[in-house]
């Protein structure tokens, strides 16, 4: 197996479920082209979250990590008009690109996007008495993900569902020995959601245009 047949695999499955679609192919263009990391998820993820999303009757979203607004866009299609995503993004520039991307997608009225520390946003909308969300993405810094699961399990309610991505780091989250904080992180989270009673979750390994790497899945049972 290589990178090479992975990319191939998904670039088959897109062709076949995932055309091209012009509103999304601008939002990764206009993202690369204000030099954004190319660390959105690939098409065939995104429609994966949009049905994850739709399976779930989501019309509350929450999302962890803006970037250019890619997966927000999926995400915001997958509701229901009256439908609503919180994307929370640290990097005012970041916002500003996500923000034209909706926009131009079409999904701006459903996006609301909170800039700055994610976790100060997530306390905030605890202390607004925010109503539950019905679903939450999670894909932001990795050394933050256990605390950013503890708040989206706050912000949840029995039945939630919370994807959370980039758990396996290439393999490296079985190396006990790492001192890496990114692949700290995932270890740390992966034993909270171990020792958490009242969620059900596992996680999936993935290889395609990303690498290998993985995404958690869980969900709230009370």
């Amino acid at each position: 197996m290589s990178q090479e047949l992975w990319t191939r695999v998904d670039e088959y499955w897109g062709t076949l479920f995932v055309p091209s679609d012009e509103a999304l192919d601008a939002a990764q263009k206009a993202s690369h082209d204000a030099g954004l990391p190319a660390i959105s998820v690939a098409a065939n993820q995104g429609k994966f979250l949009g049905l994850l999303a739709q399976i779930q009757g989501a019309r509350r979203i929450l999302e962890i990590g803006t970037l250019g607004g890619y997966s927000t866009i999926w995400l915001a299609r997958a509701l229901p008009p009256d439908g609503r995503v919180v994307t929370l993004e640290l990097d005012p520039k970041h916002a500003e690109v996500a923000r034209s991307n909706l926009e131009q997608a079409g999904v701006a009225a459903r996006v609301e996007i909170r800039v700055g520390s994610a976790l100060e946003s997530l306390a905030a909308l605890k202390a607004e008495g925010a109503a539950p969300f019905d679903f939450a993405f999670i894909d932001a810094d990795k050394q933050n993900i256990p605390q950013y699961f503890e708040w989206a399990l706050q912000l949840a309610k029995p039945g939630s569902v919370i994807v959370v991505d980039n758990v396996v780091r290439h393999g490296a989250v079985v190396d006990e020995s790492s001192t890496d904080p990114n692949v700290l992180g995932v270890r740390r989270f992966n034993q909270l959601i171990a020792n958490t009673r009242n969620v059900s979750a596992t996680a999936i390994q993935t290889v395609g245009t990303k690498g290998h790497d993985g995404f958690a899945l869980v969900r709230v049972l009370g």
